[in-house]
């Protein structure tokens, strides 16, 4: 089979895989600062999936334009959440988060059940069946807009977080809590601004998913584990990890799909997984601790 098959593969997969790592970016900020696992992450994502299918159908707003709309909504939740939920429980055992944050996302996932029912819902696009010539491969529209907008969200947030004064107290509170309390930084302010920081991020990921899979609340523990994977692969707590961690999650699911079934990818995904636990336990670009 001629090698343009495979690189159009590998090319759709990274373009996939740029969503998938924003996705994992929200989680691996929250926990990088916060020191919480959030377990509510891919029903926080299915429900900016469901916001930007209400958007689309309600007033025929593109999912690329009502990615803004997902950020600061989910940016609201994920700031209340913090302040009146989870702050609470920062020092105390991680099974005790464990159960908070698997509570939420039991209720989320159940509302959405009730709201919208379990079958699959849409963004109708007017690209949807565009595609895109790049030398000798044929993207789909659809899939270069998304890993675009993905890269564009991953570098604003880059530069937040190195150059804006907010950034590098959100730094300062990851590296020395003590330290950052002492200097007069407001740790708990901080941390809930995080959360609405990681939960904003998660929701442009779930506008931007909707333009490649249909929404389902059933997705949202399959999200929820498939970020837990990127980050671990790309490192906890590091940012560029999680992206990186994204992109080859993306890379081997859609080169599985095409070598073999499609209902195998996740063998794959779970095979570098593993690679990586054994090689690197720190993943890709994490550090030992």
């Amino acid at each position: 089979m001629p090698i343009d098959y495979y690189l159009n593969i590998a090319a759709s997969g990274l373009l996939t895989g740029l969503v998938y790592g924003l996705a994992a970016l929200g989680l691996s900020v929250i926990f990088g600062v916060v020191r919480v696992v959030n377990f509510a992450h891919g029903e926080m994502m299915v429900a900016g999936m469901y916001g930007a299918v209400l958007l689309g159908g309600w007033i025929g707003l593109d999912p690329l334009l009502s990615a803004p709309v997902m950020a600061a909504l989910l940016f609201a939740c994920g700031w209340l959440l913090q302040r009146g939920l989870v702050n609470k429980f920062v020092e105390r055992p991680e099974h005790m988060q464990f159960i908070l944050l698997l509570g939420i996302a039991t209720i989320l996932v159940n509302a959405m059940l009730m709201l919208f029912g379990p079958d699959a819902r849409n963004v109708q696009v007017p690209y949807s069946f565009d595609t895109v010539e790049i030398g000798s491969m044929l993207l789909d529209a659809v899939r270069l807009r998304a890993g675009a907008a993905a890269i564009v969200v991953a570098a604003a947030l880059f530069a937040f977080f190195r150059f804006s004064r907010t950034g590098k107290a959100i730094r300062a509170c990851a590296d020395n809590p003590l330290g950052a309390r002492v200097v007069g930084l407001n740790i708990d302010g901080l941390y809930a601004l995080t959360f609405g920081i990681g939960a904003a991020v998660v929701g442009v990921a779930g506008a931007l998913m909707t333009l490649l899979v249909d929404a389902r609340p059933q997705l949202a523990p399959e999200y929820t584990l498939l970020s837990f994977i990127i980050v671990i692969v790309g490192g906890l707590g590091s940012l560029p990890g999680a992206l990186l961690g994204g992109v080859l999650i993306g890379m081997s699911e859609a080169l599985a799909g095409f070598l073999l079934t499609p209902s195998l990818k996740s063998l794959f995904s779970y095979g570098v997984l593993i690679v990586v636990l054994l090689l690197r336990p720190q993943g890709l670009l994490g550090k030992r601790s």
